[in-house]
């Protein structure tokens, strides 16, 4: 079986972020968000893997992701010229797949479970062309939802459905044996213009084909929008943050909880309250660093507070209190003379610089 990461699109939703970068490298816990989605296939003995990309963020993507050998698996990049939806981008793989079975996996998209289970499963019933995995969700009319039937079939999927037939929502995590390319070409343009996977989908239910559906029993997080990329950030920290002080923590400092820092990161005269994770040559000076907050690599933080907030690589914030934010890489924020009291929330891009007028 291979993988298929869907890594194309413009992430309108996360803009001004992603105006200078791919949406799936945005950090969550200072790690690109494609990286966890790699770690789940790898983790479901997926070697090798094809990655969708746009020209616009092909060469960083591919410049960070690497040929996979981090995780012992096997990438190659294929270029979705256009954006036409994601039974396009399969067409686009098409080359690449031919016919083995495949995992298709959205590449902004996080979950907690490795899905191994559902792979084997896969895997070992020939007579199943597609298998989707499913969330409940309190919102349906805000997804794609599935109908099923007593038998652990899918019967139909409809878009954000006025009244919706389930509470499961499409994950956007599919398994496809190499027939889900003769109902792609069934199919026409949507409302939007674009070819899409459900209605593929739906295409292999109405030629009889059985298409099955596992229930997801961990968090799923779509990181489209800002407060969604920071539930991510908590959600993950929640998950895997690990106290290891390992960088240079003066007497007068306090780190509590499950705080990560790194070797070559300095903390002066502060106080971190996990989890929490401090990237490599970070410098925090008399400033608290509260609860779900992850700081990237060449950041500085100076006489400052900052909580439950992104704040990516280089970025600088003095005499400020953020909350709730996600700053861009090399982002400045300092006040105009005085420190600043006030709690801020921003969503800052790259390369921007916050200057606060004195109260």
């Amino acid at each position: 079986m291979k993988g298929l990461i869907l890594a194309g699109g413009s992430g309108t939703r996360l803009r001004p972020i992603t105006h200078t970068g791919a949406k799936q490298l945005v950090p969550v816990a200072n790690r690109p968000i494609i990286f966890y989605v790699i770690d789940c296939l790898a983790a479901a003995d997926i070697k090798e893997i094809g990655v969708v990309v746009s020209p616009e963020t092909s060469a960083e993507i591919q410049s960070t992701v690497g040929d996979g050998s981090n995780w012992d698996v096997s990438i190659t990049y294929i270029t979705q010229l256009r954006p036409g939806g994601l039974a396009h981008a399969v067409l686009e793989s098409k080359s690449y797949l031919g016919t083995e079975d495949f995992c298709m996996f959205l590449g902004d998209n996080l979950v907690g479970d490795q899905m191994l289970g559902t792979a084997l499963r896969f895997d070992a019933d020939k007579s199943v062309s597609a298998s989707l995995l499913l969330k409940e969700v309190p919102n349906p009319t805000a997804y794609g939802v599935a109908e099923v039937d007593k038998e652990g079939r899918v019967v139909g999927l409809e878009e954000k459905p006025k009244h919706p037939k389930s509470d499961l929502a499409l994950v956007g995590i599919y398994f496809f044996r190499c027939d889900i390319f003769d109902a792609i070409a069934k199919i026409g343009p949507s409302r939007r213009g674009e070819l899409e996977i459900t209605d593929a989908i739906n295409i292999l239910i109405q030629d009889g084909k059985r298409v099955e559906f596992s229930v997801l029993g961990s968090w799923w997080l779509d990181t489209g929008k800002k407060d969604d990329l920071i539930l991510a950030n908590n959600t993950i920290l929640d998950d895997l943050a690990r106290r290891s002080v390992l960088g240079s923590v003066d007497t007068s400092s306090t780190i509590s909880g499950r705080v990560s820092i790194d070797a070559s990161a300095r903390v002066d005269g502060s106080i971190i309250r996990g989890p929490a994770v401090i990237g490599p040559h970070v410098s925090i000076k008399n400033s608290y660093i509260g609860p779900y907050t992850s700081i990237d690599s060449g950041s500085s933080i100076t006489d400052s507070r900052v909580e439950n907030s992104i704040v990516m690589q280089g970025s600088d914030v003095m005499g400020a209190n953020i909350a709730d934010s996600v700053l861009g890489r090399r982002v400045s924020v300092r006040p105009a003379r005085q420190k600043l009291s006030k709690s801020l929330c921003l969503m800052v891009g790259d390369d921007c610089k916050i200057e606060i007028p004195e109260e």
